[in-house]
């Protein structure tokens, strides 16, 4: 019997796509991501031996792993069909490295859609492991390694035990404290504007704004100073001394690169960037279309490139054409210009299919996956039509020695915003100072009538606050990380570290991450820089296109950040040391200090350990409290969800009076055999979350994945364990012996 080829993908999603459009000399089968990587335990990087990288294999794939070996024992030939960026060419690099097969028979297939034509197109013309590509992953794998593992401990012990730093997270989270800082310091000044609302011969009444006063722009600093030029006015006419008719044309955006649609879900469906990726994800690799089968709805999700394909472009010509009419269509199809670093070979986010609109393909969809494939859809489609066209008119109005100025425009032809319309996050306030509305139609020479002056009083206002998007677009223009970065880096910031939290959908500093930042900064300047993070980022193109060599770029920032590393070892300010308060101990009569713990700022006796003495902030005591519905059955009072050093607790409110305690359950049994308890969240010593039985010490049963109460369909286990690695969420049975895995359906926000 002739050997069949075994072909790897990272996603078990993928393998039944894929595997339906290859004939049976083919068997598909996924690596679950990385099958190796540096081990956590060390470093596993040595700078004496050019930075010779040591890598293991992942514990958990393990048994991944010796399923593929199985395979690849019973096949003549690998090809690697992971994804096409560095990450997958280096993924495809470890499998080769670790399957046993003929190096000359290892090759390496690219699409950037999941469908038949563009897999068996790939198949046609499979090529080589890009070795370039693999060096500029380990390069960006080794610098953050060097990064992380060098920075954390300085950390632990200049500022809190728990804490990381990373060489791209630093930076943004930099940014995001300089913003806060400016928003802090700004001092907001006061003006005015004056508005007239005027009336024609014919209706309606329309609204003009001053602009100049004797031949100035005009500048109206307080209330005294414009109720003044009102009562000037009084009497005055108001004469249309010109009038001007002309034409806007506002241009389609280009169709979805990787930062674009995660700054645009996130403003128009509220989708975080981690979330905006799951879903792209699970709609690039494959979406059950009933008796069409499994089909990738998208092009691949990571990417800077808006370059579209030919036969993708004619389709959607093809179906504006059919549904809104020639007009639509340019002459040609537009082109657009990516940025100077986009990987051309890939192409921009596109349906995979225009054919599959999202009416077409709604019933098969969850309400995620609709939402952000009609974003992707209607953006791609609208790309490639006409400009809108709007007939705009603008009058400047005399009144004695002031100029007003009126303004309209009216949509004329709706071209590409009869399918989509951009939304726009960053504009500034409104305040009417340059209305845009109807108009009526005016002639020169025409005297006004005056309706009413409307004086209204402003203030500067301080730069906003970074969003996930706006963020999101300044670290595309500064250069800082690449597509498959974002979502990961505000991921690390905001959920992992606790540097960021949001508010009300802004990125708001707690007070850690500004004393990291603070610490960081005198003593790392090429690692807070964003300039040169952004030219890091231009070194690791470089390697990839074989323009450098990733070993020499690893010396080039090592050797300097190595003095760095000894000058902050040296020299940077204990936090936990803590400052004196001024206060002696009640206790023992020695200074007290505001130290630092895991949990904030607190006060303790400066003779710790032979003195324990310490207490809370004034304003801290209670400020992690929640309200519960319970009260206490011991004393009566109200139960309140408590934050401890082990995570999560409901206490009751009296204490320390009354020290009533109880966990906070998530509402799932401990599979345990005769144990009553509950599933509860916990936070070990290291701060690392897990779940255990609420019946603990008596039962001792541990998870680290989160549990979920969804039933396994496979062998009936109650819950299922979830994780998210990669930007995807993956539900497993946690039953000893059972081999059920999918991903979420619904992923986690």
């Amino acid at each position: 019997m002739a050997k069949r080829s075994l072909v790897v993908v990272e996603s078990p999603t993928k393998v039944k796509t894929i595997q339906k459009y290859l004939d049976s000399r083919f068997i598909v089968r996924a690596s679950m991501g990385h099958v190796r990587d540096l081990p956590k335990s060390q470093l596993g990087v040595d700078p004496r031996k050019n930075f010779k990288p040591k890598y293991v294999v992942t514990p958990s794939k393990k048994k991944v792993l010796d399923e593929l070996k199985k395979a690849a024992a019973r096949a003549d030939a690998l090809y690697v069909a992971t994804d096409p960026d560095r990450e997958g060419e280096a993924i495809g690099w470890h499998l080769a490295q670790e399957l046993d097969v003929d190096r000359k028979k290892v090759y390496r297939i690219s699409f950037n859609e999941i469908t038949e034509r563009a897999v068996k197109a790939a198949f046609k013309h499979p090529g080589k492991i890009d070795l370039k590509k693999v060096d500029a992953q380990q390069a960006r794998r080794v610098l953050d390694r060097l990064v992380g593992y060098s920075l954390s401990p300085l950390l632990w012990e200049k500022v809190q035990r728990g804490l990381s730093a990373g060489r791209v997270q630093s930076v943004a989270v930099r940014l995001i404290v300089d913003r806060e800082r400016e928003i802090q310091a700004f001092v907001p000044v006061e003006y005015w504007s004056l508005h007239a609302r005027l009336g024609a011969k014919r209706p309606p009444e329309f609204v003009a704004t001053l602009k100049e006063i004797g031949g100035r722009k005009a500048s109206l600093a307080d209330e005294t100073a414009t109720r003044a030029l009102v009562g000037s006015l009084e009497g005055v006419q108001f004469v249309v001394r010109t009038v001007t008719r002309g034409e806007r044309r506002r241009n389609p955006t280009p169709p979805f690169i990787t930062s674009t649609l995660q700054q645009e879900a996130g403003r128009k469906l509220g989708f975080t960037a981690r979330k905006t990726m799951t879903v792209a994800q699970q709609l690039y690799e494959g979406i059950d279309l009933g008796s069409e089968g499994a089909e990738g709805l998208i092009t691949y999700m990571r990417t800077d490139s808006v370059r579209v394909a030919r036969e993708a472009q004619g389709d959607a010509r093809g179906w504006i054409v059919a549904r809104l009419g020639e007009e639509y269509v340019p002459p040609t199809p537009p082109a657009y210009r990516s940025r100077g670093s986009a990987q051309e070979a890939h192409e921009a986010i596109r349906p995979s299919e225009v054919r599959h609109d999202p009416k077409s393909v709604a019933r098969h969809l969850t309400k995620d996956q609709l939402a952000l494939y009609r974003l992707v859809w209607e953006r791609f489609v609208a790309s490639q039509m006409m400009p809108a066209v709007y007939d705009t008119v603008s009058a400047d109005i005399e009144a004695g020695a002031c100029l007003f100025r009126a303004q309209g425009s009216t949509l004329r032809f709706r071209g590409f915003t009869a399918v989509y319309e951009e939304s726009r996050e960053e504009e500034p306030p409104q305040t009417d100072e340059d209305p845009e509305g109807a108009m009526p139609s005016l002639e020169e020479g025409e005297t006004l009538r005056l309706v009413a002056l409307e004086p209204r009083q402003h203030f500067t206002q301080p730069p906003p606050r970074y969003t996930e998007a706006s963020l999101i677009k300044v670290l595309e223009e500064l250069g800082i990380g690449r597509p498959s970065t974002y979502a990961s880096i505000l991921g690390t910031i905001i959920n992992d570290r606790g540097y960021v939290h949001r508010e009300r959908r802004t990125l708001v500093p707690t007070e850690l991450g500004m004393t990291v930042t603070d610490r960081l900064r005198p003593f790392f300047p090429e690692i807070m820089d964003v300039e040169f993070t952004a030219q890091m980022e231009d070194s690791l193109d470089a390697i990839a296109e074989g323009k450098r060599d990733w070993v020499q770029t690893v010396r080039e920032f090592y050797e300097p950040f190595k003095v760095d590393l000894a000058r902050a070892r040296k020299n940077m300010v204990n936090e936990k040391a803590g400052e004196d308060i001024g206060e002696a101990c009640p206790e023992c009569g020695e200074p007290l200090r505001e130290r630092r713990g895991r949990f904030g700022k607190f006060i303790a006796c400066s003779a710790y350990p032979a003195c324990k003495y310490k207490r809370n902030l004034p304003g801290q005591e209670r400020a992690e409290d929640q309200p519960t519905d319970e009260t206490c059955p011991t004393c009566g009072k109200p139960m309140v969800i408590k934050h401890g050093r082990f995570g999560k607790f409901i206490a009751c409110s009296g204490y320390p009076e009354c020290r009533t305690t109880k966990p906070v359950t998530l509402g799932i049994a401990c599979p345990e055999p005769g144990c009553g308890g509950q599933l509860v969240e916990r936070r070990s010593k290291r701060g690392r979350t897990f779940y255990g039985c609420s019946a603990y010490p008596g039962c001792k049963y541990v998870l680290w994945q989160r549990p979920v109460a969804t039933p396994c369909p496979k062998c009936g286990a109650p819950f299922l364990g979830e994780r998210a690695a990669r930007g995807r969420v993956v539900r497993r049975c946690v039953r000893e012996g059972c081999d059920f895995e999918r991903e979420a359906e619904l992923p986690v926000a």
